[in-house]
Parts: structure tokens; sequence; C-alpha cells
């Protein structure tokens, strides 16, 4: 490409090198260091000026110094006269924040949003936002990418009877993205829904019982004459119904690690705040009940997700799908792969997760793969590098959106 340089930040250089060796160039030269008080210093090793300026820089488990990072090349650059800068972000920091969720919480993707256009980028370019009304954010154009194709045609090459298979979506929110997948590849889709129920333990309940919800009964036929099944690999519990009329089959399940969305337990807060003690106080006491609306009987299934973060919820709807939906086999497919803390051991151990199956947009230590004999990276290197060169040379991306490559 004539006229144009790409950078390359320290979240994922790996992916970088994919990216360029696939448009034929090497990364432009810049020195990224940090003093001895953490700052941290950027200085561009070539000229940038009237030069077409992409700087590839992923969400990270350092996202706070890497999103800083980031900031000070677009500065940089823009201070060097370059004639147009692009953030590549595969996956975009703070995605998860899109909305308010909580009392005094903020928006902080909007304000990661703000953070780059006064920094000086024109232009962004990412991959399956976790909600596509973020680029609403932006007063700059935004090319939101996505790993469909992708994933398409990894699963078309490496399931054999995924013809007879079925997406399934651990919750409602993700639907949108489950059909258009199962549409892809012309097969059924199923939803898995999640009731949390407050349970109140009396005092001569022992340690570790099951406890079942009130509102349960009146969902289904009653389920009395049903008995727990413990999963000791899980430290979970289940109740099953018998009632599988129209497809819909449920179970209960008792487990203070299924919750995958924030954990304010992790933060330190004080006792006296009456917000925080009740939210503490509701993930302690909270029974799940997975209701799964449609057919996996003795099928290959799906659960496909924009991101996996935490593993307890991915774990929950596998059991369930395994052991009290009969399916033949179950994937868990994810665009963005940030597996924080022990997530990758734990879906290791899991006998009900087949494969996990993630792109290359989030950086994955090399030690951390090595302890997984299930998970599988797409490289999506090929489809950021095809943006790059289109926006370059001012074509159209809408092949990217339907075309894997």
């Amino acid at each position: 490409m004539r006229r144009a340089k790409v950078f390359s930040g320290t979240s994922h250089p790996e992916l970088t090198e994919h990216i360029c060796e696939r448009l034929g160039i090497t990364p432009a030269p810049v020195a990224l260091k940090k003093f001895s008080n953490q700052e941290t210093s950027v200085k561009i090793g070539c000229s940038v000026r009237n030069e077409d300026v992409f700087i590839i820089q992923s969400g990270s488990r350092n996202i706070n110094d890497h999103l800083m990072e980031l900031l000070i090349m677009i500065s940089a650059c823009k201070g060097a006269s370059a004639s147009r800068i692009t953030a590549v972000m595969p996956y975009f920091p703070y995605s998860k924040q899109s909305k308010k969720k909580k009392y005094r919480g903020a928006i902080t993707a909007k304000m990661v949003a703000n953070l780059l256009s006064v920094a000086g980028v024109d232009h962004i370019i990412t991959m399956d936002l976790h909600a596509s009304q973020m680029q609403g954010f932006f007063n700059k154009p935004v090319d939101n990418l996505y790993a469909e194709p992708s994933i398409a045609k990894w699963i078309q090459d490496s399931v054999p009877e995924y013809s007879t298979g079925v997406v399934v979506s651990k919750n409602a929110g993700g639907a949108k993205r489950v059909t258009s997948l199962a549409d892809r590849l012309k097969i059924d889709f199923a939803l898995i829904h999640t009731d949390r129920t407050r349970v109140t333990r009396s005092n001569s309940t022992a340690p570790g019982t099951p406890v079942t919800p009130v509102n349960e009964v009146s969902a289904q036929e009653s389920i009395s004459d049903e008995k727990p099944i413990s999963n000791e690999d899980n430290n979970s519990y289940f109740y099953t119904s018998n009632a599988t009329d129209n497809n819909i089959t449920i179970s209960v399940v008792n487990d203070k690690k299924y919750d995958d969305e924030e954990d304010f337990s992790s933060f330190s807060t004080s006792n006296s705040d009456p917000f925080f003690s009740e939210e503490n106080d509701l993930n302690l006491n909270c029974s799940n009940t997975i209701t799964l609306v449609g057919d996996v009987a003795g099928k290959v299934t799906f659960i496909v997700d924009d991101m996996i973060d935490k593993a307890g919820s991915f774990i929950a709807a596998a059991d369930h799908l395994m052991k009290r939906c009969n399916a033949k086999r179950v994937y868990v497919i994810s665009t963005h792969g940030i597996l924080s803390n022990d997530s990758l051991i734990e879906i290791e151990k899991c006998k009900s997760i087949h494969k996990l199956v993630v792109t290359n947009t989030f950086p994955i230590p090399l030690e951390n793969r090595n302890q997984s004999t299930k998970l599988e990276i797409i490289d999506v290197s090929a489809t950021l590098a095809e943006a790059i060169r289109r926006t370059h040379n001012g074509e159209s991306i809408s092949y990217l959106f339907y075309t894997a490559l």
C-alpha cells in the first residue's frame, strides 16, 4: 500500500504480524516504553506526514495501559501531520459498559469513544461490538466487522454433522446473533432463558441442599417427585422437569459461580452501603432456573455469544443441554475469548463442553493456550487486513460482512 503506515501497539503484536503479512508490508517503527513512574512514552520512528495511518491495538488484560498507549499514539501521529488516522480495535475495550446497569453507574464505552475522538482519530475499525448501537457513540465513521462468516466457515469445515445441529443462545440478548448464524448455516436455533429467584434458606436447611424456587411450580407441572442431581465437577445442582411439551426443558441450578456479569462482591465496599450489601446478598442467595426453548435431543449444539469472560453461565448451559436435554455434543463459540481468571481450566474440566472456539481478536497468552486441549482459535487477520486495504483504497467493505476470507 502506497502512502500508508501500519503501527502496532503492545496489546496484540501477534495479530499485527499476521495482518501485515497478509498486506505484504512490515509494521512501521515505533518506540513504546514506560518511565520509572509508569507513564507511557511513545515515539514514532518514521515520517507520517500526509500518510494514511492505521494503529492496531486490541483490548487486553492490561486494558487501561493499552488504551492509554493507543490514545498517545493517535495524538503523536496527529501532531506529526498524518492525513488520516484509523484505530483498528478488534476487541473494543469497555464494550460491556455500553449502558447504565446500576445506580450511580457510568456509560464507560461512551467515554472511551469521546477519548478517541479528542485524541484525533478519524476512523474506527472493530469487530462484533457488544451492542451495535455503540456506533452512535462516535462522531467519526465506525466499521463494525463480523466474525460470523469465519465462524460459519469453521463449523462447516470442522463439524461434519453440523447440518442437523442447533445454534443456541444462552440468553435472550444474543437471540439476534444466534438466528443470523442459524440462517447462514440453514439449521435450527434454540434459546436458553435464565430466571433468577431469590431463595430464603431456613435454619434447618443443611448446607448445600438444593432449594426449589417458589415460582417454578407455577411455570410447569409439579416436580415434587423429581430428585436433585448433583454435578460434582462444577459444584452445582439440577432439578429437571418431566414437562416436555412444546420442546421446553427446565432445570434449576444453585451455583454461586453461575453469573458471568459484573461481580460487585469483588470490589472493596463499605458494609454500611445498602446498595452494595443488598447486591452481594442477592448473589449469595440466588437460584437460577434454566429453561431451554427448542429441541436439541441427539443433535450437535453450538452455544454462541460475542464474548466469553467468566465461564460459569456457559458451563451451566452446556450441562443443561447435555444432561437434561440429551444433546449429542456441545461447542462453545465466541468472538472474543477474554477467559478471565481460571475460566479456561474450568472449561477444560467440564465434561459437557466438547470444544471451545474463539477468534484471535483478544490476545490469549501461549501458556494459557497450553492449559486446554479443547481450545480452537480462528484467525480473523485476513478479514481485518482486507478491511484496512479497502479503507486505504476507498473501496466498499460490505463484501466482508458476508464472506469469510
